[in-house]
C-alpha cells in the first residue's frame, strides 16, 4: 500500500512539473534543436490558442504534448528564441530555431524576433564569442557583431578595457554608445562571458528608438543566462592561462647608449660626454657600479605570468519557477620578477575577481510573474609602489644611466635619474597600492497579464538599483636613494666619491580614498497584444526614469522618457512599425530639456511570397528600412546657457587690451541662447536571410547625418566681440558605410562545420564645425573626415648643408644633415604650420574591420579558430624612447639605433640622433605614418568530448570537455616592433595558451 501512495505521489508530482494537457486525441513528438545542430533543453512547447496545453523539452531536446494536424505549436527557448510551427503530420517533428527565430532584445515588452523585426540588429550568442578565456566580456567582443569596433587599449590584465565604437565616428562631440545589461545601462567590464546568453547591436533608429537620449551613437545590450523549464543542470569549468607580453621593447646595451650619445651631439657641435676610457669601461663591464650595464626589462619583469579561472553555474526550475546562479573566481599573476622580497607581501600586479549572480522567473499566477536579477562583483588588484608605471619608467631610463644597487646594497638614484624612477627598485622597495571595485546591480519586474479587462492587455514595472565604488588603499612607502661621482683618471681608472643619500625609508602607507556611484532605474509599461485572423498588432506605452549619481552633490543626472511604439503584421509577412519618444535630461538648459524624437521602419518578408516559395535555396529572407531622428543630451559644459564670469583678464579690442587687476571680474564664455539639441537623422536599409538550410547572411547600408553639434563659436563671432564666443549649435557630421555578416554551419555525416565571415566599413565626414577662418582651405577640418590626421608631407632627409640651403626655410628650429626634409605645400619657400594637409586615415579607429572563423568537429574532435583584422587605419609613430629617443635623457631602443641617419647611411629610416629637443624632426608628418592594418588570430580552441558511452557509467556526468586554446598569438602588420592596436602604450599586449576543463551534470 505504502509502495502505491509513492507512485501516486510521483504521478502527481511529475503531472504538475512537466505540464498540463488535455484530452486531445493524438500526441506529437518531436526534437527541439539550435541551428548549430545542438539540443535543446528546457525549452517551453504550448499549443497556440490554448495555453493551458504545454510541456518542455528534456535534456536531449525531445517533447511528446497532446496536439492535432492543423494545430500550431510555439516554442520558446532558454535564449529567449521562439518560432511557431504548424503540425502537418504525426510523425516525430524535427524543430530546428534558425536565424529567424532568434531574439533581438530590443526592449519591448513583448519580444521580438529577427524574422518580425523591422530594425537593424546584430546578435551573437555565447558559444561564439565565450572561448577567449578572458577576466571580463568586454574583451571577448572582437568578433561575430557586424558593425561592432572593438579595439584593444594596453596590456595591463585589469586596465586596458577595449575602445568600442559602433558604425564607426558619428561626431565630433563622441561616439561611445551605450552598455546595456539586461535592457539597463551598466558597467560591464564586471560581468563575465560565462553568464551571458547573447550580445546584441542595435544599429539603426528603429532599434534604438526607446533609449531617449541614450541611444544616439548605438546601443550594446547584454543579456544575461536565465533558467530552463522542467530541468537541472550544473556546469564547472576550470582555466589555467599561461601569459606573456608579446614585442617586448628591445634597448641598447651601456657601451651602444654612451656612443649614441656623442654621436648625437657631435651632430649638434657639443662636446662629447663620454669619454674614449669611459665607453670601454661600459664595454667592458669591470665597474658596474661606476659605469653600469643594466637591461632594466630583464631586471624587472620575468617572462610570463599566469591567470586562473573557474566558474560554477546552476541552472533550471520547474513550471513556476526558474533559477540561473553562478560563480565565478579569477586569479591573475602578473610579470614583476621578485615580488616576495619583504616578509608578508608580494609586490608583484596581482588581480582577483569574484562575482555572484543569480537570476530568478517566477510565475505566481498564470497573470502574474516577477523577473529578479541581482549580481554582485568583488574585485581586487594590486601593484607595485605608488601605483607605479614600470614599464614608462624602463621607457626613460638608459642602461647606462645607473645600477640597481650601489655595493652597500642601497638602491641606485642620481638628480639626473632619480631613484624613484629606478623600475626594480619600485617593484621590490616602494611597497605596493591595492585597489578594490565593488559592484552590486540588482532589479526586479512585475509583469501583470490584464486580458481580464482587455484580451491582449499587459503591464509590467520595474525597479532597478546599482552602486559601484572603488577604494585605493596606498600601502606603498619611500626608501632611501644615492649614486657615485665618478671621473675617470689617466690611466682609465674610476674615481669615485658616494653623494649624500636622498630621500628616507619609510613605514608603509595607510592611506585611502573612495570613489562611488549610485544608480536607480523605474520604468513602467502598458501593452496590448492581439491577433486578428491576419492582422497582428503590439503597441506599448512606456516611461522610463534614471537617476545617477557620482561622487556626491553636484554631479547628478536625472533622466526620463516616454515612449509610444506600435508594431503591426499582415499575413506574418509584412511589418510595420512607428515609435515616438519624448525625452528630458537635467543637463541641457531648462527651457531645452525636453525634445521629441520620431522613427518609422518597415519589413517585408520575400520569402513567404509565392515568386520565392518555391525557390529550394531560399530559406528566409527578409528586406527592411528605418529612418529615425535620434536626440542626445550631449552638452558643451555646465550651465552652458548662463553668462560666465572670470576674476582679472582682458577685454580684446583690436590689437589693443584693456586689462583688469585680479579684484575685477570680467565675462569669460557668453551664454549660449536659443539652443538646440544635437541629433542624428538615421537611415537604414537591410536584408536578412537563410540560404540552403545553412548559411545565414545580414547586411546592412545606412547614412547618418548628425546635426547640432555643440561647437566653439570661435568661427560665427568676429573677435571684435570682445568676450569668449558661446557654444553653438553649429556641427554637422556625415557618417555612411556598409555591413555584412555571414554564417555557415553544416552537419555531414560525423562532421560538423562551421565558418564565418563578417565585415563592416564606415566612412565620416565634417560638413561644418564653424572654425575660424584659416589661410588656406587645405588647412580646414571641415571636409575632412572624423579625426582624420593632418600633418607635413615629408621629402625624406637633408644629406649635408648644401642640400639644406638649397630648400625651403624650415621654420622649426635649427636643422642639420639628417633632419627631416619637408615638402612647400602653398609655394611660400617655407616650412610652417600652413603646409599641414590631410595625410592619413584616422588614428583613432579603422575604416574596414571585420573578422572571420572556421571551425570542424569529427566524432566530439574539434577545432574553432577566429581571425581579426583592420584596413585603412593609420598610426603616428611617437613613442619615447622608441622612436624618440634620447630627448630629455630617455633610453634609445636597439630598433632606432639600427635604422638611424648617419652621414654614410642617408637613405635611413629614422632621422638623425639628437639629444636637444628635434622641433623639427619629431612633428606629425608622413615620415612618421604607418599603415596600421593588421590581422590578428584572436583565438584558437582544440577540444574533445568525451564519450557519452563512457560518462552514463558514472550516472551523473554528462559532459566532459577537454580543451586547449591559444589566445592573440599571432599577428600579421606592417609595424612589427610594437603592437599595432596599441603602440601608444608602453605595456605590452599579452599572449596565451590556455588549458581547461568543462564538467556538465
Amino acid at each position: 500500500m505504502k509502495k502505491n501512495k509513492i507512485l501516486i505521489l510521483a504521478f502527481f508530482l511529475s503531472f504538475s512539473f512537466k505540464g498540463f494537457t488535455q484530452d486531445v486525441s493524438h500526441n506529437i513528438s518531436g526534437c527541439v534543436i539550435d541551428r548549430w545542430g545542438n539540443p535543446v533543453s528546457g525549452a517551453l512547447i504550448t499549443v497556440v490558442g490554448n495555453p493551458n496545453v504545454f510541456i518542455s523539452t528534456d535534456n536531449k531536446g525531445h517533447f511528446i504534448i497532446s496536439a492535432d494536424e492543423g494545430n500550431r505549436l510555439k516554442i520558446d527557448a532558454p535564449d529567449q528564441s521562439s518560432a511557431i510551427v504548424d503540425v502537418t503530420t504525426r510523425k516525430p517533428m524535427k524543430i530546428v530555431l534558425e536565424f529567424a527565430n532568434q531574439a533581438t532584445q530590443v526592449g519591448y515588452e513583448h519580444q521580438q524576433t529577427i524574422e518580425a523585426s523591422t530594425s537593424s540588429i546584430s546578435v551573437a550568442a555565447n558559444q561564439e564569442f565565450n572561448n577567449r578565456s578572458q577576466r571580463n566580456i568586454n574583451k571577448s567582443l572582437f568578433s561575430n557583431l557586424p558593425g561592432l569596433t572593438a579595439l584593444q587599449n594596453s596590456g595591463l590584465y585589469w586596465g586596458g578595457n577595449p575602445t568600442f565604437y559602433l558604425r564607426g565616428l558619428q561626431s565630433i562631440s563622441g561616439s561611445t554608445p551605450v552598455f546595456l545589461v539586461d535592457g539597463i545601462e551598466r558597467d560591464i567590464q564586471h560581468l563575465t562571458a560565462d553568464e551571458i546568453e547573447s550580445v546584441a547591436l542595435l544599429k539603426d533608429a528603429a532599434a534604438v528608438a526607446l533609449y531617449g537620449y541614450k541611444g544616439i551613437n548605438g546601443v550594446i545590450n547584454i543579456v544575461t543566462k536565465r533558467g530552463k523549464y522542467n530541468s537541472r543542470e550544473i556546469n564547472f569549468s576550470y582555466d589555467h592561462a599561461i601569459n606573456w607580453e608579446a614585442r617586448r621593447p628591445k634597448f641598447v646595451d651601456a657601451h651602444t647608449y654612451a656612443s649614441a650619445m656623442n654621436e648625437a651631439l657631435s651632430y649638434e657641435g657639443s662636446s662629447q660626454m663620454y669619454s674614449q676610457k669611459e665607453l670601454e669601461a661600459f664595454k667592458s663591464g669591470q665597474y658596474p657600479y661606476y659605469y653600469p650595464n643594466v637591461n632594466w626589462v630583464d631586471e624587472t619583469f620575468k617572462n610570463s605570468g599566469s591567470t586562473d579561472l573557474y566558474n560554477l553555474d546552476f541552472r533550471g526550475g520547474g513550471q513556476k519557477f526558474r533559477y540561473y546562479t553562478a560563480i565565478n573566481l579569477q586569479i591573475n599573476k602578473g610579470f614583476v620578477k621578485e615580488p616576495f622580497t619583504n616578509d608578508g607581501y608580494s609586490t608583484n600586479h596581482k588581480y582577483s575577481k569574484a562575482n555572484l549572480r543569480t537570476n530568478l522567473d517566477i510565475d505566481l499566477s498564470n497573470n502574474t510573474k516577477i523577473v529578479t536579477n541581482i549580481f554582485g562583483s568583488l574585485q581586487e588588484y594590486s601593484r607595485p609602489g605608488d601605483e607605479a608605471d614600470l614599464w614608462g619608467m624602463i621607457y626613460s631610463l638608459p642602461s647606462a644611466s645607473l645600477p640597481i644597487k650601489l655595493d652597500n646594497g642601497m638602491w641606485a638614484g642620481n638628480s639626473t635619474y632619480d631613484g624613484t624612477k629606478n623600475p626594480v627598485a619600485q617593484s621590490q622597495g616602494a611597497a605596493y597600492t591595492k585597489g578594490h571595485a565593488r559592484a552590486l546591480y540588482t532589479d526586479i519586474t512585475l509583469k501583470q497579464d490584464l486580458s481580464a479587462i482587455l484580451p491582449g492587455l499587459g503591464g509590467s514595472f520595474q525597479l532597478a538599483y546599482d552602486d559601484v565604488s572603488n577604494i585605493t588603499e596606498n600601502h606603498s612607502k619611500t626608501y632611501m636613494y644615492n649614486a657615485y661621482s665618478v671621473q675617470m683618471d689617466e690611466n682609465g681608472v674610476p674615481v669615485a666619491t658616494l653623494n649624500t643619500p636622498q630621500s628616507k625609508d619609510s613605514q608603509m602607507g595607510t592611506g585611502k580614498s573612495n570613489t562611488f556611484t549610485r544608480n536607480y532605474n523605474f520604468y513602467g509599461s502598458l501593452y496590448y497584444d492581439q491577433q486578428f485572423d491576419k492582422h497582428s498588432l503590439y503597441s506599448q506605452l512606456k516611461w522610463n526614469y534614471e537617476y545617477r549619481n557620482s561622487n556626491g552633490r553636484g554631479n547628478s543626472l536625472f533622466r526620463q522618457h516616454f515612449s509610444f511604439y506600435t508594431h503591426y503584421g499582415y499575413k506574418e509577412r509584412y511589418y510595420a512599425d512607428i515609435s515616438l519618444t519624448a525625452a528630458a535630461s537635467n543637463r541641457l538648459a531648462p527651457d531645452k530639456r525636453w525634445a521629441v524624437s520620431p522613427i518609422i521602419s518597415a519589413a517585408w518578408i520575400l520569402s513567404k511570397e509565392e515568386f520565392l516559395k518555391n525557390a529550394s535555396f531560399i530559406d528566409f529572407m527578409k528586406l527592411r528600412a528605418s529612418f529615425g531622428i535620434i536626440n542626445t543630451d550631449t552638452y558643451p559644459g555646465d550651465g552652458y546657457w548662463l553668462q560666465a564670469y572670470k576674476s582679472s583678464g582682458s577685454y580684446a579690442f583690436g590689437d589693443t587690451y584693456s586689462s583688469f587687476d585680479a579684484s575685477g571680474w570680467t565675462r569669460r564664455q557668453l551664454a549660449s541662447l536659443n539652443s538646440s539639441h544635437e541629433k542624428a537623422y538615421k537611415y537604414n536599409i537591410g536584408l536578412d536571410a537563410t540560404f540552403l538550410g545553412s548559411l545565414d547572411m545580414t547586411f546592412d547600408s545606412y547614412y547618418q547625418r548628425r546635426k547640432d553639434i555643440w561647437v566653439e563659436g570661435t568661427g560665427k563671432y568676429s573677435t571684435v566681440l570682445g568676450f569668449n564666443p558661446p557654444y553653438v549649435n553649429g556641427g554637422i557630421v556625415d557618417s555612411w558605410g556598409a555591413e555584412l555578416g555571414t554564417n555557415y554551419h553544416k552537419q555531414i555525416n560525423d562532421v560538423r562545420l562551421a565558418a564565418g565571415i563578417n565585415i563592416s566599413f564606415g566612412k565620416s565626414k565634417i560638413v561644418n564645425e564653424f572654425e575660424e577662418p584659416v589661410a588656406y582651405p587645405y588647412l580646414a577640418e571641415t571636409g575632412s573626415a572624423v579625426s582624420q590626421i593632418k600633418g607635413l608631407v615629408a621629402l625624406g632627409l637633408f644629406k649635408d648643408q648644401t642640400d639644406i640651403d638649397n630648400s625651403p626655410t624650415q621654420t622649426y628650429g635649427t636643422v642639420h644633415p639628417g633632419d627631416i626634409k619637408y615638402k612647400d605645400i602653398n609655394g611660400d619657400n617655407q616650412i610652417n604650420d600652413n603646409d599641414k594637409v590631410n595625410i592619413s586615415y584616422s588614428n583613432a579607429i579603422p575604416e574596414i574591420y571585420y573578422s572571420f572563423h572556421v571551425g570542424a568537429e569529427w566524432k566530439r574532435l574539434g577545432f574553432d579558430a577566429t581571425f581579426q583584422g583592420t584596413g585603412r587605419y593609420s598610426a603616428i609613430l611617437n613613442t619615447k624612447a622608441m622612436y624618440m629617443p634620447l630627448l630629455s635623457s630617455t633610453s634609445l631602443s636597439q630598433y632606432y639605433y639600427d635604422n638611424r641617419w648617419t652621414p654614410g647611411k642617408t637613405d635611413a629610416l629614422f632621422p638623425r640622433l639628437a639629444t636637444q629637443s628635434s622641433e623639427n624632426n619629431h612633428r606629425t608628418s608622413t615620415w612618421w605614418l604607418r599603415d596600421r592594418s593588421f590581422l590578428k588570430l584572436r583565438s584558437i580552441e582544440v577540444y574533445y568530448h568525451l564519450p557519452k558511452s563512457l560518462l552514463q557509467k558514472t550516472k551523473i556526468v554528462n559532459n566532459i570537455k577537454l580543451y586547449a586554446r591559444g589566445i592573440d598569438l599571432l599577428c600579421f602588420d606592417k609595424i612589427k616592433e610594437s603592437d599595432p592596436e596599441t603602440y601608444g602604450s608602453t605595456t605590452p599586449v599579452n599572449r596565451s595558451v590556455v588549458i581547461g576543463l568543462a564538467v556538465g551534470f
